[in-house]
């Protein structure tokens, strides 16, 4: 695995592969790798000739009193992770190598961007749009693989890349969960021993929405759902709902009923300074 800290030398690098019309995967993290990052860089590896992981912790992403400082971090291990993974460029920049000295522009989402997350959160997915922006005009991937946790991360890149004609296959992966249904996450490191046990709360949560839907021999209407989800989540003292939500799975527009293609999707704190995210798709069975 080669490992490079400059965009001039991974461009160098690249333009080889290129000549030799190899297939390209980007797989964009901030690192402290878990198996849900080391089933992206896998699935990269069954798809393309070559497997690109880029690790930058993205300042712009992080809002005022956020966790940007505090952010878990482990190069050497996250480097042995990777090539243990099979990728073949392990891409690890600087914030002065992404953005120059008076960096003015910027990418940034609309109608995708604004419930969800951005409703806590209103510069967090211009700071994604605009990182994986400059990632791909770095990298020039063919495709680039995310993780379906961050769904609506995951939607607004979709958008992005066919409103700005990217030449990218964007392609989703499925959340990968510990045994008690915790998705993955590199902030369940912050997770104290109780407030492990209290995080699974919210995997409950969607779940038990999941399996009314399913069960249900007529469309639901979202609202009590939603409402006996949040009191699951009250149950425990440690745990507070940032949001909780039924969208529509292309719009992320909130339905009050739940018909067609649609998420669950929700946000908790624990403690007030460890936020987590969670989603699954509704599908009935009728």
């Amino acid at each position: 695995m080669i490992t490079e800290s400059k965009i001039a030398g991974v461009r160098h690098i690249i333009k080889k592969w290129q000549k030799k019309d190899f297939s390209i995967c980007l797989v964009p993290t901030m690192g402290f790798f878990h198996e849900g990052h080391i089933a992206l860089m896998k699935k990269g590896r069954q798809i393309a000739d070559k497997v690109i992981v880029s690790l930058f912790v993205n300042p712009t992403q992080f809002g005022r009193g956020e966790d940007l400082d505090k952010y878990p971090q482990d190069l050497e291990g996250d480097s042995r992770r990777a090539e243990n993974a099979g990728v073949d460029l392990f891409f690890c920049p600087g914030v002065s190598e992404i953005y120059r000295e008076n960096h003015q522009a910027t990418v940034q989402a609309q109608e995708l961007a604004q419930g969800m997350c951005g409703l806590n959160r209103p510069e967090h997915f211009r700071g994604v749009t605009t990182v994986v922006s400059k990632l791909f005009n770095i990298i020039e991937p063919d495709m680039a693989v995310f993780g379906e946790k961050d769904f609506q991360q995951l939607t607004i890149i979709k958008k992005m890349v066919t409103d700005l004609n990217f030449p990218v296959e964007i392609i989703g992966h499925e959340i990968v969960r510990e045994p008690d249904g915790l998705a993955m996450s590199s902030r369940n490191a912050y997770l104290e021993p109780n407030e492990r046990s209290a995080a699974t709360v919210l995997f409950k949560a969607l779940d038990m929405i999941r399996k009314q839907v399913e069960a249900s021999d007529t469309l639901l209407d979202s609202k009590p759902l939603l409402q006996s989800a949040e009191k699951l989540i009250h149950t425990y003292t440690e745990c507070s709902v940032d949001y909780m939500t039924i969208v529509d799975s292309s719009t992320l527009k909130p339905k009050s009923k739940i018909d067609g293609e649609c998420r669950v999707a929700g946000a908790i704190k624990i403690n007030g300074r460890i936020r987590l995210i969670d989603n699954m798709p509704l599908r009935y069975k009728i």
